[in-house]
């Protein structure tokens, strides 16, 4: 007990040799804890978010590697979709059509028993590979007829797509009849070949373009 009192904290060379050693020893472990600490610790910390990267790194490039193989396949596949979107737009009226479809149209609303109050025909309307004709109309007649008009349009000889917009069905009277009222649009394609078609096909794809990197902001 008497030695320890004696061991003078500032003059360890004067220690006994076991207590120098002693001494040495826990100097040594607490350097050692320390480099843990600061030093190894760190880089384990380090090399694990080094893993971690290379791991995402690696899944991203099996995806864009299997993406890449796919490219040319899917090229084929699109050039394929936009051949059969042609031919299916081709079945639509064109612009020398839509007048007598028009026509039609109104015509067979008469002769489904329908009174045409209002049927007005609104400017064209060109998307990116189409032109809508929208129709304001007005009709009376009853469920009967508004259904024969209907069939009768999915009738006529071209191929005839028509979408209602904005439609109200209400009674007219007691006598059963019903007023439907709103807008009706029917399709035709745009011809390539026809400068205005072609001009309302570039406008409506550059419109398409400016709203799609408009979303991307």
């Amino acid at each position: 007990m008497s030695t320890r009192r004696k061991l003078d904290i500032n003059n360890i060379g004067n220690w006994p040799q076991n207590m120098q050693l002693v001494a040495a020893g826990v100097v040594t472990v607490f350097i050692l804890l320390l480099a843990y600490l600061f030093v190894f610790r760190g880089k384990q910390e380090e090399l694990a978010t080094l893993e971690a990267k290379e791991t995402t790194l690696r899944a991203t490039f099996e995806d864009k590697q299997g993406q890449a193989a796919n490219l040319e396949p899917l090229k084929q596949q699109l050039a394929q979709m936009e051949q059969e979107l042609q031919q299916m737009l081709r079945q639509l009226p064109s612009k020398t059509e839509m007048p007598d479809l028009i026509v039609d149209i109104s015509q067979t609303a008469l002769a489904s028993g329908l009174r045409n109050d209002l049927f007005r025909p609104q400017p064209e309307v060109a998307q990116e590979f189409y032109a809508e004709q929208p129709i304001q109309i007005s009709m009376v007649g009853n469920y009967h007829q508004f259904g024969a008009f209907m069939s009768g349009v999915a009738s006529l000889p071209r191929v005839v797509i028509m979408t209602m917009h904005n439609i109200s069905l209400t009674p007219k009277d007691k006598s059963g009849s019903l007023v439907m009222e709103g807008t009706v649009k029917t399709y035709r394609y745009l011809d390539e070949n026809d400068p205005a078609d072609k001009a309302a096909l570039d406008s409506a794809a550059a419109a398409a373009k400016a709203k799609e990197a408009e979303a991307k902001k």
